[in-house]
């Protein structure tokens, strides 16, 4: 496999926020920041994306290092309206969506980088273009839009049972 101690400690630190994450959409069916698991997703995504910024074969600035930025933003914009806004209903739309879309932009390395490595001497994918990834990748895209929706009508209900309730 051949990684730094960078890569290690990384994936380690990776591994444990997609399990976070996993545990808490079966909780909660969302990622809670209010809850343990959602603070352990929340500092290890982080984490893991800040190592991401020092992992590369190529040299400057290149998608990788985008995409963890983009989910350091995604995650800190969420847990900024977490702390900042929590009476705010709608925020809690925009809140659980980033938190989803961060953990499903997460996977498209995990997957990738997993394929090609796993199992040792004979991985799964041949490259970031094969048609296993992609594949796994538009089912695991498939399921982030219908958990999207599902999270989006929780919401609704519990936004409208708050708001039905006497102050």
């Amino acid at each position: 496999m051949g990684l730094s101690n960078l890569g290690i400690f990384h994936t380690v630190i990776g591994v444990v926020a997609i399990i976070a994450a996993f545990v808490s959409f079966i909780k909660n069916a969302k990622i809670d920041l209010g809850k343990l698991v959602g603070k352990i997703y929340f500092y290890c995504t982080l984490v893991a994306s800040l190592t991401a910024l020092g992992l590369s074969s190529i040299k400057g600035v290149n998608p990788g290092h985008i995409l963890a930025l983009l989910i350091v933003l995604l995650i800190v914009v969420a847990y900024f309206l977490y702390l900042k806004r929590p009476g705010n209903n709608r925020s809690r739309f925009v809140e659980n969506f980033f938190l989803s879309f961060s953990f499903f932009l997460s996977l498209l390395p995990t997957v990738n980088e997993t394929f090609t490595r796993v199992p040792v001497g004979h991985p799964l994918a041949n490259g970031p273009q094969d048609p296993l990834i992609a594949k796994t990748l538009v089912s695991l895209f498939l399921l982030f839009i219908a958990g999207s929706v599902l999270q989006f009508r929780k919401q609704r209900r519990i936004n409208r049972l708050k708001s039905a309730q006497p102050v």
